[in-house]
């Protein structure tokens, strides 16, 4: 008695061949899957410095970081505008893909602590002192949604085409600073110096914002789009904060409490940023209702 399968069963028939049901399988001259996002020079873009094997993982790791930090400063802007053009459904759409790309951001972590401290060694040097906060990306991420610190901009003054940029993003209005004047046009009394303080400057607790916000809370239902966006905003940053804290553990795993190869301290500077708070006042208000 044989085991071997039937004449006829899945296992005798020919391979699927997908050109009988239509599919294109011919390229020449025409755009293919690998011409439209430029897979070759996408794949081509990762070039050790040494021969150590984790090498290529922390490159793809903060590699595909930036792409996703530049898919969320798209969506950043394009919220931005949606809410100063009172068309605060369209945000929150956008706000809610933000929240779901610090998501992916964080599962990369993950990977990334595979790699033990042995294994970093191998390369660090090699790194020289390129570190991550010198991401212009990230930078614009804070500065759009309103962690303005002007010290930061120091770092990317070699490139006056980035500083261009940062200045920029400073001289108009952030995140946060949309979603306060959305709530001034629907009649919530938001504070005058509030909505015509210097853009520049770092935000700073408000007790006249917190009582707007708190006014909210206290009746979702008379004010819904404003709740539903000081939700989006919370959403936001709950997902930012965690992919704070998941940035010092890793690190703190890899490298234990030794200074940054940017010559931060590391792990201390990255605890210290754990207390940067985006929108306090929606936090704050938590204890107040």
């Amino acid at each position: 008695m044989t085991n071997d399968p039937k004449p006829g069963c899945p296992m005798h028939a020919a391979p699927y061949n997908p050109a009988t049901e239509g599919a294109q399988m011919s390229f020449d001259g025409r755009m293919s899957y690998g011409d439209y996002l430029h897979i070759d020079q996408i794949l081509s873009a990762q070039r050790q410095l040494t021969p150590a094997h984790d090498e290529m993982l922390f490159i793809i790791q903060h590699q595909t970081s930036e792409l996703w930090m530049k898919l969320a400063l798209h969506e950043l802007n394009a919220a931005r505008q949606a809410i100063a053009a009172s068309r605060t459904p369209e945000a929150f759409k956008m706000l809610a893909r933000i929240s779901r790309i610090f998501e992916q951001l964080n599962n990369a972590w993950d990977v990334l602590r595979t790699m033990t401290p042995s294994d970093y060694t191998t390369f660090r040097e090699g790194l020289g002192q390129s570190s991550g906060f010198q991401s212009w990306q990230y930078r614009l991420i804070e500065y759009a949604v309103g962690n303005r610190n002007l010290a930061m901009l120091k770092p990317h003054a070699h490139r006056a085409d980035l500083t261009a940029l940062l200045e920029a993003e400073l001289a108009r209005p952030s995140l946060y600073d949309e979603a306060l004047r959305h709530l001034a046009r629907a009649g919530l009394p938001v504070p005058d110096d509030v909505l015509n303080r210097d853009l520049r400057q770092p935000w700073v607790v408000h007790e006249g914002v917190q009582r707007v916000w708190e006014t909210v809370y206290r009746d979702p239902a008379q004010h819904w789009q404003a709740y539903e966006l000081a939700e989006k905003l919370v959403d936001f940053e709950d997902y930012f904060r965690r992919w704070r804290f998941n940035h010092v553990t890793t690190v703190e795993r890899v490298i234990g409490l030794k200074r940054g190869t940017g010559g931060t301290g590391g792990v201390s500077y990255l605890r210290r940023m754990l207390d940067v708070e985006l929108f306090p006042e929606l936090w704050h208000l938590r204890t107040t209702l």
